[in-house]
């Protein structure tokens, strides 16, 4: 004679004893990391306001030197200028210098690119 496993069912005192889990709650882990970093922020060594505005009136010093950007740059620029060409117009609407096939309209005199007439 051969034996059959029937699955047990539980009775109803079993199924009512568990709890429901609450999957949106913080593990406890989670929540006391949270308060240590919260309380590390508290006793760390934040400015007070008026270093703060201290440290910018000294950038500001800088500045005052009538230099933009508080320094000087003794770099000299050399860009050449190609002046432009025969087959070439530029935007009334971008001012950009484009070839002559990207004119879409003209209008009084002005020719406007194919991008912004788009």
């Amino acid at each position: 004679m051969a034996y059959v496993a029937r699955p047990t069912t539980p009775n109803k005192k079993e199924m009512y004893t568990s709890l429901a889990t609450d999957y949106d709650e913080l593990r406890t882990e989670v929540k006391e990391s949270q308060n240590d970093s919260l309380e590390a922020l508290k006793s760390a060594n934040a400015p007070d306001a008026r270093s703060v505005v201290r440290e910018l009136d000294e950038g500001d010093d800088m500045d005052s030197a009538g230099i933009p950007g508080g320094e000087f740059v003794a770099e000299e620029l050399i860009v050449q200028v190609i002046p432009k060409g025969d087959d070439e117009f530029t935007c009334y609407s971008c001012f950009l210098v484009r070839h002559r096939s990207q004119v879409a309209r003209e209008k009084d005199g002005h020719a406007y690119c194919i991008e912004c007439e788009g």
